[in-house]
């Protein structure tokens, strides 16, 4: 599953069978067992990789859902959005960073529970690969991304954005949506947050200078921002 805050061109080769699009945060990819397998990612990537042994999959199966693992199969994904599995792989992420105490039951009771999902909405008894169709051609949306990059700093209006490919407004953000899973006004916000994150880090600008520079009006505004995204402020992340 992808955590990467902006969306990198991604290959796939599953069983001899290539897929390439754009993954962006919480994209994710099912690939079963025994099934071959290439990735390649064009830019710097984040995600988090979780591998289930086929033997406990099964386990699962026949204890739980009393399914026979002998005629179970998984169906393959390249690129799909399950809002369950994200919030099953950030809470692992989460556990693995803190090494908390208990940590093995409760990791164990998630991949008990990722297992189940996985069975439910995954098992058949044949299936194919498959790759959800929908969203902005991938050229467009790569002009789109970049124009809101290389602007940040500017007031981006949806109609600017829309102007851009040539549509509709209500079409633009319909389809963005389906290709980045989160509306264009939150993808901009996210993008700002994250510029102002590599600048408390890597600059001694002020935060007011940062601020303006990503877009937001004022410190205040900057700070309300940031803290919603990140649980802190500006200046506790500079620190941190």
């Amino acid at each position: 599953m992808s955590l990467a805050p902006r969306p990198v061109r991604f290959l796939h080769i599953k069983d001899g069978k290539t897929y390439t699009s754009l993954y962006g945060k919480g994209d994710l990819s099912i690939t079963p067992a025994k099934v071959p397998l290439f990735a390649r990612w064009d830019s710097e990537d984040q995600f988090i990789e979780i591998r289930i042994a086929s033997s406990f999959i099964q386990t699962v199966a026949q204890e739980t859902l009393d399914i026979n693992p002998d005629h179970l199969e998984l169906v393959p994904k390249f690129r799909t959005r399950d809002p369950q599995i994200e919030a099953i792989a950030l809470m692992l992420l989460g556990e693995l960073q803190q090494e908390s105490l208990g940590g093995k039951l409760y990791i164990d009771s998630l991949t008990n529970v990722l297992a189940v999902h996985l069975l439910r909405r995954y098992a058949v008894a044949h299936s194919n690969l498959s790759i959800d169709q929908g969203g902005l051609p991938q050229h467009q949306l790569l002009q789109v991304l970049d124009y809101i990059s290389d602007h940040l700093d500017q007031d981006i209006k949806l109609v600017d954005l829309a102007a851009l490919i040539g549509m509709s407004q209500f079409h633009f953000s319909h389809l963005f949506k389906q290709s980045i899973g989160i509306a264009p006004y939150q993808y901009l916000l996210q993008q700002r947050i994250e510029r102002a994150k590599q600048l408390l880090k890597q600059t001694d600008q002020s935060i007011m200078e940062i601020a303006f520079s990503c877009g937001f009006n004022s410190h205040s505004h900057l700070s309300k921002q940031f803290r919603q995204f990140t649980g802190i402020t500006p200046k506790a992340y500079r620190t941190h």
